[in-house]
């Protein structure tokens, strides 16, 4: 009578999961802590990926309402030491008149203190500027007054302030209708001025309408920053004849900034700090990964009893390595979606506490469970090769 050859039984991919996940529930106090260790590797890049794409959001934001298409000119150093370089008074009017500029203004300073009264001491200025201003800066800032009303041929004549948003909490002024002491008399708070990202000096200065300053604090007139806006595809051409519009006699003293270009460079760099915190990520999904390693390991000691009774039923060595395999991922597997929800749910309270965008890239959540489970196959291969490699009658013996 011919002999036959007997074949192994396949195992489906229901087959496959069903046994991985009976390993699995069978100690659930050592799976959830194996667990725990890839949740926080994961959970902390993501949070970082997150917190950083969060912060780089708000901050193209920012530009995108602010524009970068804003130039300030400022008086620069003198060839000789010890001149002060002013601009001329007529600048504002010049700068006004480039091709492509759409607004301008300026900010002159006023060599006067602001305080809460009198009786304060003239000394404690509390870090606060006077500046005086023309109508136009406003617009040419895209700000906003919070509170109150802005500067205008009519209340700018007389002894009427606009606070910056700084000025106004450093004074403990909330409101409109105040009165702070600038130069010899009172002055009445009109408008409180929303943050000027791109203008943080202006957030810490007290505002005066042009002829107001001129005729009340003795304002010489000299514009000391001047701000223009123009259409973006003119603002390289601007800038190089801004400084000659300025001052065409001295253009060398005078210096041109983009107030935009330190956010730009924020935005750049918002994710250099990040990458030692990816490091400090990746190392902790590692550990994690050795934690799934030794788990499986001492699972595999602990059932070699079940694994010699599998194998003298007719599974075979390919079976008994995809059965600890799968345990394997399907264990990182957990840890990974658990850490996923975390790093979602850390980003989403650091961005809500801070007022910015809830933002988790897709390749930051794919490219992490990816992760968990390439370690979780790594960290089963040598647990699963040695359950494989278990002879049936050692096996059963040992139990």
């Amino acid at each position: 009578m011919p002999r036959t050859k007997l074949k192994a039984a396949r195992l489906g991919p229901r087959d496959v999961l069903h046994v991985g996940a009976a390993g699995l529930r069978s100690r659930p106090v050592r799976i959830v802590l194996s667990a725990l260790g890839i949740a926080i590797g994961i959970a902390t890049m993501i949070a970082v990926v997150g917190i950083s794409a969060s912060s780089k959001a708000q901050l193209m934001r920012q530009l995108d309402a602010l524009g970068t298409n804003m130039l300030v000119a400022t008086p620069g150093e003198s060839m000789f030491a010890g001149q002060d370089v002013k601009l001329p008074k007529d600048a504002p009017g010049m700068v006004g008149r480039i091709d492509g500029v759409q607004q301008a203004g300026a900010t002159g300073d006023v060599k006067h203190s602001v305080r809460r009264s009198e009786k304060i001491p003239e000394e404690e200025t509390g870090g606060i500027a006077v500046k005086a201003t023309t109508e136009d800066l406003l617009k040419v800032l895209r700000g906003r007054v919070g509170h109150g009303t802005w500067l205008n041929a009519a209340n700018g004549r007389y002894p009427s302030v606009v606070l910056g948003h700084v000025a106004a909490q450093r004074l403990g002024i909330t409101e409109p209708g105040r009165q702070v002491w600038i130069g010899d008399r009172y002055f009445t708070v009109v408008g409180i001025l929303d943050p000027l990202p791109l203008a943080p000096e202006i957030e810490r200065s007290a505002l005066l309408g042009w002829a107001a300053a001129e005729r009340l604090l003795g304002f010489d007139g000299h514009p000391t920053s001047v701000y223009e806006r123009s259409t973006d595809a003119s603002v390289r051409d601007v800038r190089d004849v801004l400084a000659a519009t300025v001052d065409p006699r001295n253009p060398q003293n005078v210096r041109v900034t983009d107030p935009s270009s330190a956010l730009r460079a924020k935005a750049a760099t918002e994710g250099a700090f990040s990458t030692l915190l990816l490091g400090l990520g990746g190392i902790a999904l590692l550990v994690g990964g050795v934690g799934v390693a030794n788990t499986m390991i001492i699972s595999v000691l602990e059932r070699r009893h079940e694994i010699g009774l599998r194998r003298s039923l007719g599974a075979t060595r390919g079976q008994i390595r995809v059965q600890f395999v799968t345990e394997s991922l399907m264990l990182s597997g957990l840890g990974g979606l658990a850490g996923v929800a975390l790093g979602a749910a850390a980003t989403g309270a650091y961005a809500t506490s801070g007022g910015l965008p809830w933002v988790v890239p897709p390749w930051a959540v794919g490219g992490g469970f990816g992760a968990t489970l390439l370690i979780g196959t790594l960290a089963g291969l040598y647990p699963a090769v040695r359950a494989s490699r278990l002879s049936p009658t050692l096996a059963l013996h040992a139990a």
